[in-house]
């Protein structure tokens, strides 16, 4: 059992040449979580560890974004790994693309709630996934 990432975008971009060590990105694979996605071009975006669990991730979104804190520890490839994440979906936003994602466990679709994220107020290294969400992306800057 693990997190899902998957993630899709109106741009015609291959993003598996955005693809390191620490984050891949796939074409989609066929997902129930995937049905919320909103744009033409689907992709499954992995980890280190093959599947998305090596990206921050946070069961509560009352917790919101933020940047790490000692009383919840978090390995620095996952801290990383979820920069590089939101470094790629930041370009495309700005570019003029749309983008949007969805974090699940074992991609399952339950209670998926749909969250605006303006990318100009969430710095890289405060970015994380919430369990369940569904973010549709943006940038104001």
């Amino acid at each position: 059992m693990c997190y899902i990432v998957l993630a899709s975008t109106s741009s015609a971009e291959d993003l598996g040449r955005c693809s390191s060590e620490l984050m891949r990105f796939e074409k989609h694979p066929d997902q129930a979580a995937g049905a919320v996605l909103l744009h033409e071009h689907k992709w499954y975006v992995g980890s280190r560890s093959g599947c998305s669990c090596g990206f921050r991730h946070v069961m509560s979104p009352e917790l919101g974004f933020g940047k790490p804190v000692e009383w919840l520890p978090e390995e620095a490839d996952d801290i990383q790994a979820t920069a590089a994440f939101t470094a790629v979906v930041r370009r495309l936003v700005n570019a003029g693309h749309k983008a949007d994602c969805v974090s699940a466990w074992n991609g399952e679709a339950q209670q998926i709630r749909t969250q605006q994220v303006d990318l100009s107020e969430v710095p890289d290294d405060e970015f994380r996934f919430f369990e369940n969400y569904h973010f549709v992306f943006a940038s104001g800057g």
